[in-house]
């Protein structure tokens, strides 16, 4: 099989990639990513498949999109801005790559006769859920979104359902929580945290610390897409959750100052951000039903293992932690 695997060098992208290679080293894949601050080609360095190749450009690019999309079999698009605070600041680069990006894609994918175009989502574009309620996003969750990011995916999403039942393309989409593990960029919330304490700085937590997310260890994520690849049905959406019990960003944080010795003198509150969804939880029940698929790594155990991969990796993270992302960091957290 040859894949198409868009925005690869970034965070779930690169691991996607890794995990792809160790299951199916016979496929060929072509990783299309633009390299921006959060693509970096260090996630890959391990790899010297000769059925792995890297291009570097953009998804907006129609005639290059087109060159790449000959003889693929399964596109599986990841590429997209995806911070919720830098598409607050700059929401026309979110509206150009998640929208007008997976649009060239999918057209490409059409005229092409490509086998099955995957699309990777969020469940932000279900909005934000009440912080005592027992209710779950799932796939017939009605759309909401309350960021720029959120309503770019959500655009994207619509796009990618209208080729299906417009033109035939056979599509399926994942909507997936929090992702966390290797290779994330130190703007999220638990490598920053985790990086920050490791630089001997406080950790900037929004408003009271109780939003709520579903976190999934992001190998269980490529898990999960690797099943819809296989056993799918063409134009289905599947919900992919990692916990079954809430927990706060405040708590998020305190096990990690607990992991790594420290107390929460190291926490700093600061102003919240604008339109902050509260909770965030996610029914999985489809994708357990259908293909067996559920997370096989707890949250306790392997944010444990990511605080490890952290400190082993310093030479990773400072670099990604240079130049562009002290300027964000300031603005940021007005520091």
């Amino acid at each position: 099989m040859k894949l198409l695997v868009t925005g690869g060098a970034g965070f779930i992208g690169s691991n996607f990639l890794l995990y792809w290679l160790k299951y199916h080293p016979n496929d060929q894949i072509i990783n299309l990513d633009k390299l921006t601050y959060a693509g970096n080609l260090a996630n890959l360095a391990s790899i010297s498949s000769p059925t792995y190749s890297f291009i570097q450009g953009d998804i907006c690019d129609v005639k290059l999109v087109s060159e790449i999309m000959d003889g693929v079999d399964t596109v599986v698009h990841f590429a997209a801005e995806s911070h919720v605070d830098r598409s607050i600041v700059d929401p026309p680069v979110f509206l150009r790559t998640n929208i007008i990006g997976t649009q060239v894609l999918l057209d490409a994918a059409l005229r092409k006769k490509v086998k099955r175009f995957h699309h990777i989502s969020t469940d932000e574009v279900f909005g934000s859920l009440e912080i005592e309620s027992k209710e779950k996003f799932r796939e017939s969750t009605p759309y909401n979104p309350r960021s720029p990011y959120a309503a770019s995916k959500a655009a994207a999403d619509y796009m990618v359902r209208v080729y299906c039942i417009t033109y035939g393309l056979p599509v399926t989409i994942t909507n997936c929580s929090n992702n966390f593990g290797p290779f994330q960029h130190p703007e999220k919330l638990i490598p920053l945290a985790i990086t920050n304490i490791l630089e001997g700085k406080k950790i900037p937590v929004y408003g009271d610390g109780r939003y709520v997310r579903d976190w999934l260890y992001v190998e269980d994520h490529c898990r999960a897409i690797d099943q819809v690849l296989r056993n799918g049905k063409i134009g289905e959406t599947y919900c992919v959750g990692g916990m079954t019990k809430d927990i706060t960003n405040l708590e998020v944080v305190k096990k990690i100052l607990s992991l790594m010795d420290k107390d929460d003198s190291w926490i700093e509150y600061v102003k919240d951000r604008p339109g902050h969804d509260r909770r965030y939880a996610m029914d999985f029940r489809k994708i357990e039903k259908e293909f067996g698929w559920k997370p096989e790594h707890d949250f306790e155990t392997w944010l444990g293992k990511t605080v490890e991969w952290y400190k082993e990796n310093t030479s990773w993270w400072k670099k990604v932690k240079k130049g562009e992302f002290q300027d964000y960091y300031r603005k940021q957290y007005k520091q």
